[in-house]
């Protein structure tokens, strides 16, 4: 979990503050952590733009995917948030608990309707896909294959996000079920795979400074995050590995947006997702952010937009049934839990 204090336009809080929420010029944002990675960064930027046009601040707490829902729904009967941003399956599960309002911001009819909620409680906001790094001045070539994985050679010097906790660890062990053909052969990899796991870790985006210094060589991660954190990171690169039919696969994992129910200030969550879907927002999201906009009206050519799509050739591309995912999600992770138990 990072934090971070920022001035002027933002106020970053750590997490367990509670927000400065009475401001009438104040719009309060939690959101699952990459988007403001980097220096300068698309939330960075488009929060100074916001204000610049608006008048309105942006206070911006981030934590895993899931800490941010979380915090939301312990905040409930006292809500403080005004825009959720997080990855599947938990900006479904805020939906499913009551936590979003439908909204139908004015870039709705530029969106793909399966990058949309149907109630229009929430909109993908930037496009992304799940990924893995490694340290490229310790091993000359990236592992080709998960098995590669449980090589010796690894033996606590790989991490991952925690299924059930983290976006990218609950997409890793989605990636598993595909990449081996179901959940029981997804499973037993995972618990293979624990000889070499050193630990459990609540966020992703602490695993890349690790990687780059090499405390360890293999993370996860997705593209959007690590590309953006790989300026400081200048050790990081990114793969794909294979799974025992030789395919290379990933699939869409975007940052979802949406308005919180009894937001403190609605008018003001509605202009800053507006803003953040609107076309000049959208277009800096490849430039700066390294992830693909959402917008189907938004034709990026700049050379990271090249880059993303150079990275996804030969690699298949599947689609999660984010529903089934979260009514799974919990006998998932228990069973995930019991699998990589090491007696």
């Amino acid at each position: 979990m990072k934090t971070r204090l920022i001035a002027l336009a933002v106020c970053a809080l750590a997490l367990p503050a509670a927000p400065l929420y009475a401001q009438s010029d104040v719009v309060t944002l939690y959101a699952a952590d990459g988007l403001h990675d980097g220096s300068p960064s698309w939330f960075g930027n488009q929060f100074d733009a916001f204000t610049k046009a608006t008048g309105i601040k942006v206070q911006y707490i981030e934590a895993g995917s899931s800490g941010v829902v979380d915090r939301l729904s312990k905040e409930k009967s006292n809500t403080q948030a005004d825009v959720l941003v997080t990855l599947p399956p938990f900006m479904q599960k805020a939906a499913a608990d009551g936590l979003l309002q439908s909204y139908t911001p004015a870039a709705a009819d530029k969106i793909e309707a399966r990058d949309k909620d149907p109630k229009g409680l929430y909109y993908a906001m930037v496009g992304n896909y799940p990924s893995f790094i490694y340290n490229s001045a310790v091993l000359k070539t990236p592992p080709k294959t998960y098995a590669e994985l449980l090589a010796p050679q690894f033996k606590q010097k790989i991490q991952y996000s925690t299924p059930g906790q983290a976006g990218d660890g609950t997409a890793l062990m989605l990636q598993t079920f595909h990449a081996f053909g179901g959940k029981p052969a997804g499973f037993d990899y995972l618990r293979k795979l624990q000889t070499n796991n050193l630990g459990p870790s609540a966020s992703t985006g602490k695993l890349t400074a690790l990687v780059n210094k090499g405390e360890l060589f293999v993370a996860n991660g997705d593209m959007q995050m690590n590309l953006a954190q790989m300026r400081d990171n200048p050790n990081v690169a990114m793969f794909f590995p294979a799974g025992p039919d030789g395919r290379r696969t990933t699939f869409a994992l975007p940052y979802y947006v949406g308005l919180v129910t009894g937001a403190p200030h609605t008018d003001a969550g509605k202009k800053l997702i507006d803003f953040l879907l609107s076309a000049p927002a959208q277009r800096e999201v490849s430039k700066v952010a390294y992830g693909f906009p959402v917008r189907t009206d938004v034709h990026p050519d700049d050379s990271n937009f090249l880059a993303l799509n150079k990275m996804l050739q030969g690699v298949d591309i599947w689609q999660p049934n984010w529903n089934q995912v979260l009514h799974e999600l919990q006998p998932d992770v228990a069973a995930y839990n019991q699998a990589i138990s090491i007696d």
